[in-house]
């Protein structure tokens, strides 16, 4: 396959994930603020959000206030934010129709409706009437775009790109949300007896929902959430779709699937990362530090991208 067809198709999921895990990180926010909670609260939640995505000085050069409708209004429709789901969406759709040869009639059928429908429930107003309405849509059309594209697209190199891509940013948000998360919750403890065990029922939860984990910690667990078990679902286990272990599984097969010979250094790479999280333990993650353990995780997860892109993405020289 062409370096430059793998690269559009590696980016459409891409920014399809990335469509949907802003929409869920919006959603659970939107809830939160239902509850009773103080402005300090509220405005820490709003950071948040620009802080997993590393948006923070791009929304201060955006807006002079800090506030939910215009934090909202950034994440969802701002043109200039290239992270927002209107660029993310339009990126997937420019993407798949770079390559539609490569695609289904279904599945480019899918991104392209859900390209002009997006836009027409932003001209709607859906945004201001029923942010939750929009939110899950853009769950339900994430979904429903991986779905076609499973049901109905020969496993051949185009889909495991697909895969790979998917993959990749799914690792890199839940290390974004745990980071920032966790380290919230340690900051809303201190000075409390015991500050590395934060126990808000409903903050931990929200952090489940985030990832649709809420009911897999039940069936998992069976007993109270806290945070110790919130982290090893989300890192270590390897049933949980969205946790650090089933996303790393996910891009060691797909790269297995596609490797080529050059791209040995990337497979032992990919491999090596997954083995560490395979064979540690959460004792080990809280003795190291969360946020050092997910810093370091992170940029290695960048160096991982960059191999992608560089083994299989970028037209080869050699």
């Amino acid at each position: 396959m062409l370096s430059r067809t793998a690269d559009h198709l590696f980016w459409l999921a891409r920014y399809m994930e990335r469509a949907e895990n802003t929409s869920r990180m919006l959603d659970v926010n939107l809830q939160n603020a239902l509850l009773p909670q103080s402005n300090a609260s509220e405005e820490q939640g709003l950071q948040a959000i620009l802080r997993i995505s590393e948006l923070e000085t791009a929304f201060q050069a955006r807006h002079n206030r800090l506030s939910g409708p215009a934090v909202v209004d950034f994440m969802v429709r701002d043109p200039e934010n290239p992270s927002s789901i209107y660029n993310c969406i339009a990126a997937a759709r420019e993407n798949a129709r770079a390559v539609r040869g490569a695609l289904t009639t279904e599945l480019w059928e899918t991104l392209n409706d859900t390209w002009l429908e997006f836009r027409k429930l932003l001209a709607d107003d859906l945004l201001e009437r029923d942010a939750q309405h929009l939110f899950e849509w853009v769950k339900f059309r994430s979904h429903l775009s991986r779905g076609v594209s499973v049901g109905t697209s020969l496993h051949d190199e185009a889909y495991y790109f697909m895969r790979l891509g998917t993959y990749l940013e799914r690792a890199d948000n839940t290390a974004r949300m745990l980071d920032v998360r966790f380290h919230e919750a340690q900051q809303d403890m201190r000075g409390d007896e015991d500050p590395t065990h934060p126990t808000d029922f409903y903050y931990w939860a929200a952090v489940l929902r985030s990832v649709s984990g809420f009911e897999i910690y039940r069936k998992v667990y069976r007993d109270v959430i806290t945070p110790e078990r919130v982290i090893e679902l989300l890192i270590l286990n390897p049933r949980m779709p969205r946790s650090l272990l089933a996303a790393l599984n996910g891009v060691c097969q797909n790269i297995e699937v596609v490797r080529n010979r050059l791209s040995q250094d990337c497979e032992r790479y990919a491999g090596k990362l997954r083995a560490e999280l395979t064979y540690t333990d959460i004792d080990q993650i809280l003795a190291e530090g969360m946020h050092t353990y997910l810093t370091d995780f992170l940029e290695r997860m960048y160096i991982l991208g960059n191999k992608v892109s560089q083994t299989f993405l970028i037209p080869l020289t050699s």
